[in-house]
């Protein structure tokens, strides 16, 4: 597309202030419990990620221990989380550990919105464990710029009426969080993700690099709270 991510960055704060909610929730006002998922966090390890239910049980244990009802999982964060799906491993056997987006742990049905005027490049329904269920892509345009917003785990409504090029208003519902059933077999949440250069893909998109691949997807994802509104590193309760 012929942009730097720090000509995208530069727009993306420039602008800030006129984005709207991807979420029904004030990021910069909300007390929030901004999870450890990485290998720093000893109390994964009596947590059984394979097993969804666990895993959920974890999420919520923690966002109550913390007093907070919104959970944040972080940008270029090395993650323990992957490793027991095959999923995350690349063809040359390197684990992807490093996560892309933001993720927004939320109830079942929580409603997503777009945070600026675009339209609907892709969607796609990425089904299977630890995949990114019902996903969708939207494309935007700021200052003659181009760039995409990804939204995944969400609802299987949310891909009903859905078609390439449909317009998509700031504030317009794009879809809800889904459930653990559709979702890609994870704890409700979505994960949000700002990209560059969908480098052909539809549908769907790296949500995690592997270590040796960091900075190339870091350049090619800036970091999501530039449109979410909310601090880099913005302090809350840590899991540990």
């Amino acid at each position: 597309m012929g942009i730097t991510v720090r000509t995208l960055e530069s727009i993306l704060r420039k602008n800030r202030s006129t984005f709207g909610q991807v979420v029904p929730v004030d990021l910069a006002a909300e007390r929030l419990c901004v999870f450890d998922f990485s290998a720093k966090n000893k109390e994964l390890l009596a947590v059984n990620l394979a097993h969804t239910e666990d895993f959920d049980r974890y999420i919520k244990k923690t966002l109550k221990s913390a007093g907070a009802t919104v959970g944040i999982g972080g940008y270029n964060e090395d993650r323990t989380i992957y490793r027991h799906s095959s999923l995350f491993v690349t063809p040359e056997g390197e684990s992807r550990t490093v996560h892309l987006g933001i993720d927004i742990f939320l109830p079942v049905g929580t409603k997503v919105f777009a945070p600026i005027d675009g339209a609907v490049h892709s969607f796609q329904n990425n089904r299977g464990m630890g995949d990114n269920g019902p996903t969708v892509v939207l494309e935007h345009h700021l200052e003659g710029m181009g760039f995409y917003t990804l939204y995944s785990h969400l609802s299987e409504e949310t891909l009903d009426g859905k078609s390439e090029g449909m317009i998509i208003e700031k504030g317009e519902v794009i879809g809800e969080v889904g459930n653990m059933r559709v979702n890609g077999n994870w704890p409700p949440h979505l994960h949000f993700q700002i990209i560059r250069d969908m480098l052909g893909k539809k549908g769907d998109y790296f949500g995690v690099a592997s270590l040796s691949k960091r900075e190339q997807y870091l350049h090619l994802c800036p970091d999501p709270s530039l449109i979410l509104r909310m601090p880099t590193g913005r302090p809350g309760r840590r899991s540990r």
